[in-house]
């Protein structure tokens, strides 16, 4: 890809930053997904996310966070998918939701810095950003065009965001470096041979280095 196409899906004039759930209660303390939690650690997601969180803000990019979150009686919610009935056999064993409404491990990991101008998205079922959810709209009442995707994880949840981001007409740049998937090989085959055909991707450097060039 030249830079001059980069620099134009990156503009700000109709580019968003979109994080998918990095949040405590699926990256951070009380994940009930620890393989996930190390793959993360271990290839500096979160804090690649959140340089370009950083400098996105500093651009005029908004930032938009696509998050889950539970009701405490779990009413609404399906188990029709063995991710989902994991909350479900957890609430029947006692133990609360790992990112039930209201709770620390429903909120943003600390290090993304959530700034004022953030959108947080959240939804309380299925397993990706878009179905019937506000966020296209709101994505689309804010003039994107363009997506700068991260986040977890890459077997489902970035996945699924970014073939219906696509459906629906975006263009979508994935931060390689900073998304994660388990088993943490399995993130290199996604991306060349399912993301790459989808998505432009990107390093976390590649993006802070256009918006530096336009002056940020």
């Amino acid at each position: 890809m030249t830079g001059d196409r980069l620099a134009g899906l990156l503009d700000p004039a109709h580019c968003a930053v979109l994080t998918m759930e990095l949040q405590r209660g699926v990256v951070g303390d009380g994940s009930p997904f620890p393989d996930l939690v190390e793959a993360v650690r271990a290839g500096g997601v979160i804090e690649r996310a959140a340089r370009v969180c950083g400098a996105a803000r500093r651009a005029g990019v908004r930032v938009v966070h696509a998050t889950a979150e539970e009701r405490a009686d779990g009413a609404g919610q399906s188990a029709n998918c063995r991710i989902l009935a994991m909350t479900a056999k957890r609430r029947v064993g006692g133990q609360p939701g790992a990112v039930d409404r209201g709770t620390p491990g429903a909120a943003l990991v600390d290090e993304l810095g959530a700034g004022a101008t953030d959108i947080v998205v959240a939804r309380m079922h299925g397993l990706t950003p878009f179905t019937a959810t506000e966020l296209d709209p709101v994505l689309r009442n804010l003039g994107v065009r363009s997506i700068v995707l991260m986040g977890v994880s890459l077997n489902v949840g970035v996945m699924g965001a970014a073939l219906s981001a696509v459906d629906l007409g975006y263009h979508v740049v994935l931060v390689a470096d900073a998304v994660a998937a388990v088993p943490p090989a399995y993130a290199d085959w996604v991306i060349e041979h399912t993301m790459a055909n989808i998505a432009t991707v990107v390093q976390s450097t590649d993006v802070l280095e256009v918006w530096r060039a336009q002056g940020t």
